[in-house]
């Protein structure tokens, strides 16, 4: 497919009236919306500032290229826009950015607009293309661009000839989205090679899949690698080899510097980790950033068992809530009846693999595949505890005959533990004669790992259980002014970022108190978490409602959309108001969500489920009061917003 082929003439805006980043995408938007693109102006828009708020699409040298593959998007389509007076849209180089593209692709298309989308990068990367774009003044001189740049590359391609004695180096391109910087820095690597008298074959892994695939001969013939990527690409094969990894930024804006790297032999050569299929290719993280990495993803992979299971528990003691227990069987609440057991023992089954998971899952997260299984034990033991009285040690601890469970503090700890005891056991194995080197990751690494982190968690589980526990009873026990501190703190948090990392650690506390309390009517933790994260978006409504003078329609339509976002806790519904305006709009949000948290928990309501807002409101413990906690934080949110917004 070409890019004309998606290119509209009726979309296009060659004289945009926006002076700002938001506003020009408003502007963009409403275009498609009028003209039966877009079905839902606010989802659209949550998808673009979603995707702003990874990275900027200003890709820089004045082209911007805002996109989402989006449900509201009925007919794959891209917008071409011209600022006259230049837009600063926080593009890579700072400048003001005047050409826009606005792609909007289907939620459930196939692959034909991302080749239309690689077609268009190859286009803004010719030298005097833009300017052109910039001289056009009417849609038809915009085609008629396209078209003349098409015929031009046909003749130079029927007339280039391959220079064998040039150097060869080959690059993989890779972003987040795997849309517009795959192409763009495939673009720029190969404009910039034949520039310098090099030949080079770029990779693309973009949301298509793997375009233009290097293979074993490829990479054996060439000089060295270049990857640009802000993910996970496939690295074991490029074992030996020269390398140059950076942000796949750096493969549009310094593509001679990476270029000059390989040709000068300063790239270091790479050494595969063993069992590594995929690794990250970024440069080193912090500890602080490394730590909430592996953390989310364990609780990633965690959150779907503990979403379907906690709720299947949750059901089970409201079927039996409903159907009714005998005083004198209320021991067996949740199980009593036939349909709440069978609940019981389904949910209790996907619940089960909730701490495994998070443990298996940041070992795999540290190191690869022989983490995997060292993690799974690690949160198979502090789920199910291990019986101390029955190993040798066992007087020194208390000579306890039952076993002790560590839960999701144990899990936790043992994830990390088991990540570490791999890469010190690849350490140790270093030096293994080759012969053996076959059996190192499928034999050694997942035995030793196993072994190692199991005999480990006889000594981490003790103190781990005793601190789980005592939190336990302390978040049992709270009352007063203890949970209210406890609730205004979880809630606030929900609103600092809206699906951030402050959001996440609240939300992970959360429900890391699940497992200890679903059994007795749920955590007051997890009713704060909850209740906290759907005030963002209805507060937004509140604001859009209230002080219409200081929004835009558009906004105020997406302010209706929020009411649904924020009712099933969707926190990341506020972001695109939170992103345009955080000075007035996160302070605002913070305010009502602490004081909703506060308010939860000086009630000491409860809820047994870790996600759902009004769609398990049943399972809280008071749910009147909890709904009216809920609109009194939204009520001060969006008044404090409205009213600290500036007039439109």
């Amino acid at each position: 497919m070409k890019i004309q082929d998606v290119l509209r003439q009726d979309v296009m805006l060659l004289d945009l009236q926006a002076e700002t980043k938001e506003a020009v995408i408003d502007e963009m938007i409403t275009s498609l919306v009028e003209h039966g693109v877009i079905s839902d102006f606010a989802a659209f828009k949550t998808g673009i500032m979603n995707r702003e708020a990874q990275t900027t699409t200003g890709l820089g040298d004045g082209i911007a290229m805002p996109h989402s593959k989006n449900a509201a998007v009925e007919q794959a389509t891209v917008l071409f826009a011209k600022s006259n007076k230049g837009v600063d849209y926080e593009s890579l180089d700072g400048q003001p950015t005047d050409l826009f593209f606005m792609i909007a692709a289907p939620e459930g298309a196939n692959d034909m607009h991302l080749a239309a989308l690689a077609d268009l990068s190859k286009y803004l990367m010719k030298p005097g293309f833009a300017d052109k774009l910039r001289q056009a003044s009417s849609p038809a001189d915009v085609m008629a661009v396209f078209d003349e740049t098409e015929i031009a590359d046909k003749v130079d391609d029927s007339a280039s000839t391959k220079i064998d004695e040039r150097d060869f180096i080959v690059a993989v391109t890779a972003c987040t989205t795997g849309i517009a910087h795959t192409y763009m820095a495939e673009e720029a690597l190969k404009k910039q090679a034949a520039e310098m008298g090099v030949d080079i074959k770029v990779e693309t892994n973009g949301a298509s899949g793997v375009g233009n695939r290097l293979t074993a001969a490829d990479i054996k013939r060439a000089k060295g690698v270049i990857i640009a990527a802000d993910k996970a690409v496939e690295m074991a094969r490029f074992n030996g080899k020269p390398l140059v990894s950076r942000p796949v930024a750096d493969g549009i804006k310094k593509t001679e510097e990476l270029i000059n790297i390989v040709l000068k032999d300063k790239a270091s050569l790479y050494q595969a980790r063993e069992g590594a299929d995929l690794e990250a290719t970024s440069e080193p993280l912090g500890l602080g950033k490394a730590f909430y990495k592996h953390l989310m993803s364990g609780v990633s992979q965690m959150l779907p068992f503990v979403i379907g299971g906690g709720i299947l528990i949750a059901l089970a003691f409201l079927i039996d809530n409903v159907l009714g227990v005998p005083q004198d069987q209320l021991s067996s609440l949740g199980s009593y009846n036939e349909l709440a057991s069978m609940f019981m023992q389904i949910g209790g089954a996907a619940f089960g693999f909730m701490l495994p998971l998070l443990a298996g899952y940041i070992a795999y997260s540290i190191a690869e595949k022989p983490g995997l299984i060292a993690g799974f034990v690690a949160g198979v033991i502090a789920k199910d505890g291990l019986a101390y009285g029955k190993i040798p040690f066992g007087a020194a601890t208390g000579d306890l005959p039952t076993a002790v469970s560590s839960g999701f503090l144990g899990a936790l700890v043992g994830g990390f533990l088991a990540g570490a005891i791999i890469i010190g056991l690849r350490k140790v194995l270093a030096n293994l004669p080759k012969s053996l080197e076959g059996i190192k990751s499928i034999l050694l690494l997942p035995l030793l790992g196993a072994m190692v982190t199991g005999f480990l968690m006889f000594f981490i589980n003790i103190p781990m259980a005793a601190i789980n526990t005592g939190m336990n009873h302390f978040l049992g026990g709270l009352e007063g002014s203890s949970a209210i501190l406890l609730g205004l703190v979880l809630g606030g948090m929900m609103a600092v970022d809206m699906g951030g990392p402050v959001n996440k650690a609240a939300y992970v506390f959360g429900t890391g108190t699940l497992a200890a309390t679903v059994a007795n009517g749920g955590s007051v933790a997890m009713a704060a978490v909850m209740a906290g994260g759907m005030v963002p978006p209805l507060a937004v409504f509140i604001a859009t409602l209230l002080f219409k003078d200081k929004f835009t329609k558009e906004e105020r339509n997406s302010g209706l959309t929020n009411i649904v976002m924020g009712l099933s806790f969707i926190t990341e519904g506020a972001i695109p108001f939170g992103a345009a305006d955080p000075a007035r709009a996160i302070p605002s949000f913070v305010a009502g969500s602490a004081l909703t948290g506060a308010l939860v928990g000086l009630s000491g309501i409860k809820l047994m489920a870790p996600h759902g807002g009004i769609f398990v409101i049943a399972l809280t413990s008071n749910a009147l009061l909890y709904l009216l906690f809920v609109l009194i934080g939204a009520i001060v949110s969006g008044l404090l917003f409205g009213a600290l917004r500036k007039a439109k």
